[in-house]
């Protein structure tokens, strides 16, 4: 069973972490956060949270609510499949959890808007997206929104990409803001995770930019072998390599990208990155020896992602069982918040 946190305050670290439904995985998010979950939930000694964050979803899809909605299923099936277990990970809704709102309101009031104005990742997001004059409110204060996320289960740490530093440095600033105002410790400054150098972001099939749904360049972890293969074929290399016996560049070569990533015998890789510059060997067959990887990550994962896809009832019911638990949890950090604050006005 999922355990409380009456049943794991002497475990040392708390993680909470997550992903916005708004589509399946992919490779990206699999190189990014996705192993890295299952690892930290396997090594033990740990408390992992794990949320589809609907709510914030909806911050950019409020009237594509559809969208949203179906692909909290696929996002459910993608964590079973890559073998998060609801029996060590509490994995949860976050739009389930009314207490993340409340939290949300009360530290709305320690946050300037010139301080939310200063969010790089939230400039640079507001900019890809074209909001704009039509920015959504809701989208401007999602940082806010992330604060009461990460404190309502008091997170220890939280693994994010490089981007999202300035979301963990506004958690701190809450935190520390909220204790000292009122008073008393009750919520925790979370510590960052970052992925290992090079794995933070995982360019897409098409060499520009990262791995994303709005750019169509991704290899899903529910792919067939054959839209693996198909994708993986159509990979972008090294444009000026025409002829097979002529010196090819391995920089920027996403195939090369990714072998860096995913093989095992990096021996092998430095070889053929070798050969390559060298001249005589063509992308084809570095292309299929990538496959050939891909294929023997993903195919597991695939089968597994079946196997629970053909329940849905199952998957559905373990992200309600989730979220009632992290209800639980989220319920007593905000009567501690507000006993804090002095608005625990009948002792509830």
């Amino acid at each position: 069973m999922i355990q409380n946190r009456e049943e794991t305050s002497d475990m040392s670290q708390i993680i909470l972490t997550g992903d916005r439904p708004t589509g399946k995985l992919h490779l990206g998010h699999y190189v990014g956060s996705l192993s890295n979950r299952v690892k930290l939930q396997n090594e033990g000694g740990k408390t992992l949270y794990v949320m589809i964050a609907d709510q914030q979803a909806l911050t950019d899809n409020a009237r594509e609510p559809r969208k949203v909605q179906e692909s909290v299923l696929q996002v459910g099936l993608d964590y079973l499949a890559v073998g998060l277990d609801p029996e060590k990970t509490t994995m949860f809704i976050q739009s389930q959890i009314p207490q993340l709102a409340e939290l949300s309101a009360y530290y709305m009031n320690l946050v300037t808007t010139s301080r939310l104005e200063r969010n790089p990742t939230v400039k640079s997001e507001i900019q890809q997206k074209n909001f704009n004059q039509s920015l959504p409110v809701g989208f401007y204060v999602y940082p806010i929104s992330q604060v009461a996320d990460i404190t309502a289960f008091k997170a220890t740490h939280v693994p994010v990409g490089d981007d999202q530093q300035p979301m963990i440095e506004q958690a701190r600033e809450v935190a520390r803001d909220f204790n000292r105002i009122y008073g008393r410790d009750v919520l925790v400054e979370p510590e960052i995770i970052l992925p290992p150098k090079g794995q933070g972001r995982l360019v897409g099939i098409d060499g520009k930019g990262k791995m994303s749904k709005s750019l169509n360049n991704g290899i899903y972890l529910s792919d067939s072998a054959d839209e693996i293969q198909k994708k993986v074929m159509s990979m972008f290399t090294d444009p000026n390599h025409i002829r097979i016996e002529d010196p090819g560049q391995v920089e920027g070569n996403v195939v090369f990208t990714y072998l860096d990533v995913f093989a095992d015998d990096q021996e092998k890789v430095q070889e053929l990155k070798d050969h390559y510059e060298r001249g005589g060997l063509g992308d084809v067959k570095i292309k299929r020896y990538l496959n050939d990887i891909l294929q023997a990550k993903l195919k597991p994962i695939r089968e597994r992602r079946e196997e629970f896809a053909a329940n849905p009832d199952y998957v559905m019911n373990m992200l309600k069982e989730g979220s009632e638990k992290a209800e639980k949890v989220a319920a007593q950090t905000l009567k501690e918040v507000k006993d804090a604050m002095g608005i625990n006005y009948f002792g509830q």
